[in-house]
């Protein structure tokens, strides 16, 4: 067991990885290249710090944006670093391996640990991580993972964890979208949102998508705990992989143009509950 942990990324899971992390009394050093990030996670009883510092850390965590943001970090990380690095961000699979292989080049021992839930379920505990690469390495942290999250699950080599990743977003984000063109067409119907979604949580067609954003898209609450544009980047990730293995996904298919119209009027940082507002741009002709 480690009590110091280095983290790159301070956003909003970055934020919600340091509130779970201070909680369970261990020290954590970030960094983030926005200022305002920085002072934000001081703020919050974490030690802004240079890369450097943050990689002498035993075991450093990536909240970044994307594949692109994971390998330059890889690539910047310095010589025998002596670190595992437990990659959080959604990521290209196929990728992986090499990534895996480049951070071993610098003494880094990559693993996935990409999570399942916003970053309000990290933070109050409740995220379940997938979690991809070397099984003794994640057994010896099997601290962390139940100080982080509710649960984890280890689903082999590196890259399944991000395969597994994309098939629960899929479904998660189908989940969104059905209840988002749910609560749309009970009010053209007439019913008055906040009477129908009691009511919808307690028949057949319930989803825990109805808890999580729900009262965010009734109340039109889009204050992000996570983004359309994030969800948007995930959701070509799925579709890209699904053509490398000859698999259509018709519903993707309209979901990302939903999520497309969302970006397109301005919504893409925006809660992903706010896919609510792209359907209610759409009328019959």
């Amino acid at each position: 067991m480690t009590d110091t942990i280095g983290l790159f990324g301070l956003g909003l899971i970055g934020t919600a990885l340091t509130k779970r992390a201070l909680a369970a009394e261990c020290f954590v050093k970030g960094y983030d290249p926005a200022p305002s990030q920085m002072d934000a996670f001081a703020e919050l009883g974490g030690t802004p710090s240079p890369p450097v510092d943050v990689w002498a850390a035993a075991v450093v965590f990536a909240a970044v944006f994307d594949t692109d943001q994971l390998a330059s970090l890889i690539e910047n990380a310095p010589q025998n670093a002596n670190a595992v690095l437990i990659s959080t961000s959604t990521c290209d699979p196929e990728r992986m391996p090499e990534l895996a292989r480049l951070a071993k080049e610098k003494g880094v021992v990559l693993i996935e640990a990409p999570l399942s839930g916003t970053s309000k379920d990290l933070a109050d505990g409740n995220a379940v991580f997938l979690l991809g690469g070397d099984s003794a390495i994640i057994s010896e942290l099997d601290w962390l993972w139940r100080i982080l999250g509710r649960a984890h699950y280890h689903v082999g080599q590196v890259g399944n964890g991000n395969r597994a990743k994309l098939a629960v977003n899929l479904v998660l984000g189908l989940n969104r979208a059905a209840l988002a063109e749910g609560l749309v067409f009970a009010k053209s119907l007439g019913l008055k949102p906040h009477d129908f979604l009691p009511l919808l949580k307690d028949t057949a067609a319930y989803s825990a998508t109805m808890e999580s954003k729900g009262g965010k898209m009734v109340e039109r609450d889009f204050a992000p705990l996570g983004r359309i544009a994030q969800s948007a980047k995930d959701f070509e990730l799925i579709t890209s992989s699904a053509k490398t293995s000859g698999q259509a996904l018709p519903f993707a298919s309209t979901y990302q143009d939903m999520m497309a119209l969302c970006i397109e009027t301005g919504g893409g940082d925006l809660d992903n509950s706010a896919i609510l507002l792209a359907i209610e741009m759409l009328k019959t002709k």
